[in-house]
C-alpha cells in the first residue's frame, strides 16, 4: 500500500508541475512547490511548454502591488484566493492555482488583460504569509484591498474610489463592478 501512495503523490506531483507551467510559472515556483528535482522539472517543462523556461532570479519587490492597476489586480486575485482558503480544503499551492484560474477566467470575462503572472499571483501569497503586505478595507467601497501593513487603515481609499489623475487612458477596470467584488 505505501508503493500506491508513492505513485499517487508522484502522479499529483506531476500534474501540479504541469498545471503551473501551463499557467506560466517559472521553474522556481515549480521548484519550490513540488517535491521534483530540477533536473526532471527541467525536462517536463520544456516537454510541456516546447521551450526552455525563463531565466533570472524572480520579482521580489513589494513595489510593483502598490502601483494603481496592478494593486487592482492583486486584490482582486487575492480576495478570490482568501474566499478558497476558507472555503475549501486545499493545499496552499492548490489554492493559489484556483484562485489564479478564477482570476483568469474574470478578467477575460470583462475583456481585461490580466496584469498578473501566476508567479506574481504566488509570490504575493508569500508576501502576505510573511506579514510584507496585507488587506486593508477601503472606507468608501468597503473592498479589500493589498496595502504596505503599516498603512493607516481607518483612512485609506482605494485606487478604483480614488483613481490616479492620469488613469482611464487605456482599458481598465469598470470600478464600480470590481469595487463589488473585492467588498466581502
Amino acid at each position: 500500500m505505501p508503493r500506491v501512495k508513492s505513485i499517487l503523490s508522484e502522479a499529483r506531483q506531476i500534474e501540479r508541475a504541469v498545471t503551473l507551467i501551463n499557467l506560466g510559472a517559472r521553474l522556481q515556483v515549480l521548484e519550490s512547490e513540488t517535491e521534483m528535482s530540477y533536473e526532471r522539472l527541467l525536462k517536463l517543462y520544456k516537454e510541456v511548454s516546447g521551450r526552455s523556461p525563463s531565466k533570472g532570479q524572480l520579482p521580489f519587490s513589494t513595489d510593483w502591488f502598490m502601483t494603481w492597476q496592478p494593486n487592482i489586480h492583486a486584490s482582486l486575485f487575492l480576495n478570490i484566493h482568501e474566499y478558497l482558503n476558507k472555503a475549501a480544503a486545499l493545499d496552499e499551492i492548490d489554492t493559489v492555482i484556483k484562485a489564479y484560474q478564477l482570476y483568469l477566467e474574470h478578467t477575460q470575462a470583462q475583456g481585461i488583460e490580466a496584469l498578473l503572472s501566476v508567479t506574481r499571483a504566488w509570490r504575493l501569497v508569500k508576501f502576505i504569509d510573511n506579514g510584507m503586505l496585507t488587506l486593508t478595507a477601503c472606507k468608501k467601497c468597503g473592498g479589500h484591498f493589498v496595502t504596505h501593513p503599516h498603512e493607516i487603515s481607518r483612512h485609506y481609499v482605494c485606487g478604483l474610489c480614488n483613481p490616479p489623475a492620469r488613469a482611464g487612458k487605456g482599458r481598465s477596470m469598470d470600478a464600480g463592478q470590481d469595487a463589488e467584488v473585492l467588498a466581502h
